[in-house]
């Protein structure tokens, strides 16, 4: 811990608002910005001075987003049936302190194999592990229907990061049990894919009466309340359910974007993971025709998005990192890319969507994202100007400083080399038929 005076840097104050050449003085909050940075420092001894010329001093980056108890699954079988939970705990240690690194000094968790993440969360704030801030629900609530993975959903029960509700009853024990675990908030996987179903996508597999209990018997305990919804009608229902957020929320026809719009409901679109698979899927393996429909997601799902944000709807920056298509540590930054790339935003309202509208999701507005006196000292120095390139974010040498709580991480040194672990990954027995033909070069006409 030390005192720290950043200066010549261009500082991008989270609000949105052109940047200026200006001091920030940091010890564990941020003292002062501007003269009165340099006026703190005058007086002091062993303030550390970093010169940021030609560098953009920001709020860290707020994943409104992320799962950072499961460890980059290739498929549901692994994440459901290959974890321990206190190995995943031990696992989640270490890929907080990755998403760290990259510049992410909060997240949004919004559900959790086992109780991971409300435990990672806590031994942070107690100071035992580093990492990002963090806000967390528990395991989301579904029904024995839907969701995205399949008949791996159980009748009743629960089973990875999820807790089948079948009843109304059941739902309001559930609601009430993670309130008393400590989650901060709850979440509803409201709609899902079923086998041979008649619509494309995902359908709604939640009730609108069912949203509603579950928003009342939330908030009635102080708890706010957050949705999985991928179609028209399950924005819509959740909307005017009273939830306090909408993860996703594609496929907006004019009745969902009118409800939203209403109610100015915060959307994490989270589009990062189809522009991921988009972009570079061949490289990867995934099939021409499922990069064709995210890349007609993110056209189609980004005009009712904009039109939303234009109304006054808060958007906020989610990376969906925690699956093998988006690692810990490499995205958390691609969202801002998609709201200036496909959505249109001018590069200053989309890094305000990911530093101080994100404080949304941990229930800090106007507390976090923020580069302003008297406020926690999550800074973050990018080499470069991102107000201009927000790709920056991206760069494997992009950022030069992460301060969290006025302390400087080191991101220079590697953490230490990672090794498998056993029964951790699903082992497949092989990656195509072993035909005879493909293993022995036979043909038919051979074999006769």
């Amino acid at each position: 811990m030390e005192p720290v005076l950043i200066e010549n840097g261009l500082v991008f104050d989270g609000t949105g608002a052109p940047p200026e050449v200006s001091p920030v003085a940091l010890d564990r909050t941020i003292q002062a910005v501007g003269p009165a940075a340099l006026d703190w420092a005058r007086d002091r001894a062993g303030v550390r001075r970093i010169d940021a010329s030609g560098m953009t001093v920001m709020p860290g980056l707020i994943d409104a987003h992320c799962h950072i108890s499961f460890d980059e699954p290739h498929s549901n079988d692994e994440l459901f049936f290959h974890r321990r939970e206190g190995l995943a705990a031990i696992v989640a240690t270490y890929n907080a302190r990755k998403v760290l690194r990259a510049g992410v000094t909060s997240l949004f968790d919004a559900d959790s194999i086992f109780s991971v993440s409300l435990d990672l969360r806590d031994a942070i704030e107690a100071g035992i592990v580093e990492g990002p801030r963090m806000a967390c629900g528990g395991n989301a609530l579904f029904t024995s229907v839907g969701g995205t993975a399949g008949m791996l959903v159980p009748d009743e029960g629960a089973i990875g990061y999820l807790k089948v509700t079948r009843t109304r009853d059941e739902i309001v024990t559930e609601i009430r049990r993670q309130a008393k675990r400590g989650v901060d908030w709850i979440k509803i996987h409201v709609t899902g894919i079923i086998p041979r179903q008649k619509a494309s996508g995902e359908i709604q597999v939640w009730s609108f009466d069912e949203l509603q209990l579950a928003a009342d018997t939330a908030h009635a305990l102080g708890l706010p309340i957050v949705g999985h919804c991928r179609n028209a009608s399950s924005t819509r229902d959740a909307a005017r359910a009273g939830f306090d957020m909408i993860l996703h929320a594609t496929f907006m026809d004019e009745e969902a974007l009118t409800a939203v719009v209403d109610r100015k409901v915060p959307i994490v679109p989270t589009l990062t993971f189809q522009a991921v698979l988009a972009e570079h899927g061949e490289r990867i393996g995934a099939s021409p025709d499922l990069r064709e429909i995210f890349r007609r997601e993110i056209a189609e799902g980004g005009r009712a998005l904009r039109l939303a944000y234009d109304a006054g709807v808060p958007l906020l920056c989610g990376s969906e990192s925690g699956f093998s298509i988006t690692p810990y540590g490499e995205w958390h930054w691609r969202e801002v890319q998609v709201l200036v790339d496909n959505l249109g935003l001018s590069p200053l309202q989309a890094l305000a969507c990911a530093t101080s509208e994100g404080a949304r999701a941990l229930g800090r507005l106007g507390e976090l994202g923020l580069v302003r006196a008297g406020l926690p000292g999550d800074v973050i120095v990018v080499r470069g100007d991102v107000t201009r390139d927000v790709t920056l974010l991206g760069r494997p040498d992009g950022l030069a400083h992460v301060f969290k709580d006025g302390v400087r991480v080191d991101i220079e040194t590697p953490l230490p080399p990672r090794r498998p672990l056993p029964s951790w990954r699903v082992s497949a027995f092989s990656t195509a038929p072993a035909t005879r033909a493909a293993t022995l070069g036979w043909t038919a006409r051979e074999e006769r």
